[in-house]
């Protein structure tokens, strides 16, 4: 073999060698020198909450979380936009936030600060607007019953349209056992299942109003299959729901602490799936005292919750009865029912039973 054929040979060893070496040498991702990143840690009240992190890297990068409370979101090259949820639990939580570039990882630890839990000594304050005087109250101060000159009670086991179990009783149970009984300034409204029987109640005030700002503070029950309300009917009742129905509190124990507050009349109810209605996550509706008011007019229906509004219901302008049959005379309404269309949708769980409703004040304002 003479001298330039071994050249030759010799040139295509080394090509191939190296191009095989190089294979090798890359199969491997790419490892960033260094990630700096800024602040190492991000200490978050219970609100919600937005902040940055600072990312030096150098070379590309990504970011992700595991924690569904956070999101994260890269900003260009240089940092990452991080949102945190709000904490509505009385405990604080911890997560992370992670820079990777190649095989390489760093982290921000996340915490948040816990929802403090309420003063039950502070009754928060009444948001009635100006110009509105108190025209009748109820504060359960007095007797151990409620006293039949405010209240009366509907009674029976007909369903009530819903499908409902239990049987509404006149403040006692055949055997004597109190359904709605006063103790430390509350009302509590119970509901216990005693010889086979669900009894509780549904009782309404003897006066009647057309407008005003009716409100309430109460504590609702827990279990799923509870059905607390704080509503009105009309005075002069003959069909439902042509004659309306306002509901300015509802809740059910299966979706615990979702309130929600609806009207009813002829054009728009649940049944024919044009209902007006609103409702919100309250975390301690069934914890805590909450105010839930109604401000009635000529022209609105409006709810609140602690002074935050929730549902807005317009009169159309119309005169037409079907849409806005709300200028008679309504009286309010509290019941706990068990079970039935809306309350037992997903069953119900005897085991929580006997479920109290509590109520502290019910009171009404009218424009002066």
């Amino acid at each position: 073999m003479n001298k330039r054929f071994q050249l030759i040979i010799s040139s295509l060893l080394l090509v191939i060698s190296c191009a095989c070496g190089g294979d090798d040498d890359n199969k491997d991702e790419p490892t960033a020198s260094t990630i700096t990143l800024s602040p190492t840690s991000i200490s978050a009240p219970c609100d919600a909450y937005d902040t940055s992190i600072s990312v030096t890297c150098s070379a590309d990068w990504m970011t992700y979380t595991n924690d569904s409370w956070i999101t994260v979101k890269q900003n260009g090259s240089t940092s990452v936009n991080v949102s945190i949820a709000a904490n509505t639990a009385y405990t604080e939580r911890s997560g992370k936030v992670y820079v990777k570039s190649g095989t390489k990882s760093e982290e921000v630890t996340v915490t948040q600060e816990a929802t403090p839990k309420p003063d039950p000594t502070i009754e928060p304050e009444s948001s009635v607007p100006d110009g509105y005087e108190l025209v009748w109250s109820d504060s359960f101060n007095e007797g151990s019953v409620p006293n039949t000159n405010y209240w009366w009670y509907e009674t029976g086991a007909s369903g009530w349209g819903n499908n409902e179990i239990q049987n509404y009783v006149a403040c006692t149970t055949p055997t004597g056992e109190k359904m709605a009984y006063i103790e430390d300034g509350k009302l509590n409204i119970k509901c216990a299942k005693i010889n086979g029987t669900v009894y509780s109640i549904r009782m309404n005030t003897n006066q009647s109003w057309t407008y005003g700002w009716f409100e309430a503070r109460l504590k609702l029950p827990t279990g799923k299959g509870t059905w607390p309300a704080f509503w009105m009917m009309p005075k002069n009742y003959n069909a439902w729901p042509d004659d309306g129905e306002i509901d300015i509190m509802e809740e059910v124990g299966v979706d615990a602490n979702w309130v929600s507050s609806s009207i009813h009349c002829k054009a728009y109810y649940h049944s024919i799936g044009t209902q007006k209605t609103a409702s919100k996550y309250l975390a301690t509706a069934q914890s805590d005292f909450h105010v839930y008011a109604l401000e009635w007019t000529e022209d609105v229906i409006r709810t609140y919750v602690d002074g935050e509004q929730l549902f807005e219901f317009e009169n159309d302008g119309t005169g037409n009865y079907n849409t806005w049959p709300f200028y008679n005379p309504f009286y309010l309404k509290l019941n706990l029912a068990w079970g039935g269309d809306w309350g037992g949708y997903a069953g119900v769980d005897e085991s929580c039973l006997p479920a109290i409703y509590q109520i502290d004040y019910v009171r009404v304002f009218q424009k002066k």
